[in-house]
């Protein structure tokens, strides 16, 4: 149990402090000093608790019945303590290390798009959509519709992305619009997370109401939404401004 109790302190530790950071990013100035900083840290905290997600589901898997006492006395079978806590685990510790790894570069390569090609990067997309349909497949053995309907959120992250990283010629928004939609969707990950695996230990009985699966996913795609519709909305401000711009007696 100690492995499994150490990740799981850092696990929680980190992802408390990722959580209540992302929304000074989401809610604040883009751009600003207060932004980046925040993000920056936002982005460690939440690979590290990806991480620590993913170390304790190997260790659900070695050891399933050891590693979740309280599901056993609540008479869950080993079978489903491996779906939950193991495979479907590892696929979403994978899928925020994704968004949130896809998130930076994304922006950071704004200036050098063919950098977004680098293997480890192909790779890690690759793997999402390995893992999202490894979690699928364990989902269908047992019958757990959550895991086979989750799936296709880690399914449509990959090929999106892999789509924009071999697009020739994104837009000057391209990298913006991928910032968002990959950070945000980290934080609909790490509350999906916090909302299943969490509630668990708070409430057993509705851990995996679809329900409580549901209040992340709706309110980050709103926040998505929101954002990109803000960004697409300014670059056609300062397009619209430009070509109704008088040419100076220099430029003519």
């Amino acid at each position: 149990m100690w492995p499994f109790e150490g990740f799981l302190f850092v696990h929680i530790a980190c992802g408390a402090v990722g959580l209540v950071l992302f929304w000074i990013p989401t809610l604040g100035k883009k751009g600003s000093q207060t932004h980046r900083t925040v993000g920056h840290w936002y982005a460690r905290l939440m690979l590290v608790t990806a991480s620590m997600a993913f170390c304790m589901s190997i260790t659900t898997l070695l050891d399933p019945m050891t590693t979740h006492p309280k599901q056993v006395a609540l008479d869950w079978p080993q079978w489903r303590i491996e779906g939950i806590f193991g495979w479907m685990m590892m696929y979403l510790s994978i899928l925020t290390i994704q968004l949130v790894w896809h998130g930076v570069v994304a922006i950071r390569n704004k200036k050098q798009h063919l950098a977004n090609r680098h293997w480890p990067n192909l790779a890690l997309n690759g793997l999402t959509v390995a893992a999202a349909l490894l979690c699928a497949y364990r989902g269908w053995l047992i019958r757990e519709s959550l895991m086979m309907g989750f799936s296709i959120v880690g399914v449509a992250s990959g090929l999106t992305n892999l789509w924009f990283i071999y697009r020739d010629t994104p837009s000057r928004i391209s990298y913006q619009l991928e910032h968002v939609k990959a950070i945000v969707g980290s934080g609909i990950s790490v509350y999906t997370a916090f909302m299943a695996f969490g509630f668990v230990r708070l409430n057993p009985g509705h851990a995996l109401n679809p329900r409580m699966w549901a209040i992340p996913l709706v309110v980050g795609l709103v926040i998505i939404i929101y954002h990109q519709a803000r960004i697409r909305l300014a670059f056609m401000k300062r397009n619209a401004a430009g070509q109704g711009r008088q040419p100076t007696g220099a430029e003519a």
